[in-house]
């Protein structure tokens, strides 16, 4: 992760998902991706404030070296889960670019869980002293924004021609 780029996301590529079918459409107005754009934009900043709390988590009253401790190895593995889920959420808003219904709904699902794990798990965080009470807070008032464009754009989804083999989506 560079001092450019603390979210370690890549950037927004307007034209990453552009289909040769929808060849001369740039210049129509697409909610969904503006929507989805605006999203992950969000979605950096809240990368961005778990990266800083994480990196800087070291409790001063205890020592660094590595034991077998199982608080710390405890601690460890939720850090883990918590940033890779904010990964996976980051890879979900992009992906869900691919236009089908299906894939935009299975997508927002698992954005919404591991959103909502993240944010939950964060009070965890402040209950063992891993990361300041306010930068909890203030991570999860940036997930509460992100929460709110979510929802603008789940509301541009439009149900396409194709059918959810499980039943789910339909």
């Amino acid at each position: 992760m560079s001092l450019d780029n603390l979210s370690g996301l890549p950037e927004w590529e307007d034209d990453e998902f552009d289909d040769e079918d929808e060849e001369g459409e740039a210049w129509k107005p697409n909610p969904t991706r503006d929507a989805c754009k605006a999203m992950y934009e969000q979605w950096k900043e809240v990368m961005t404030l778990l990266n800083a709390a994480f990196d800087t988590d070291h409790r001063p009253d205890e020592p660094e070296e590595e034991d077998e401790n199982p608080e710390k190895s405890f601690i460890a593995h939720s850090k883990g889960m918590i940033i890779g889920d904010a990964y996976q959420v980051a890879v979900k808003i992009k992906s869900s670019e691919v236009g089908m219904y299906i894939i935009r709904m299975e997508n927002a699902s698992i954005i919404r869980k591991n959103a909502q794990f993240i944010k939950s798990n964060i009070l965890t965080m402040i209950a063992e002293g891993v990361i300041a009470e306010e930068h909890g807070r203030l991570i999860r008032s940036e997930i509460d924004k992100f929460r709110e464009l979510f929802k603008a754009w789940v509301a541009t989804f439009q149900k396409d021609e194709f059918e959810d083999e499980w039943g789910l989506f339909i």
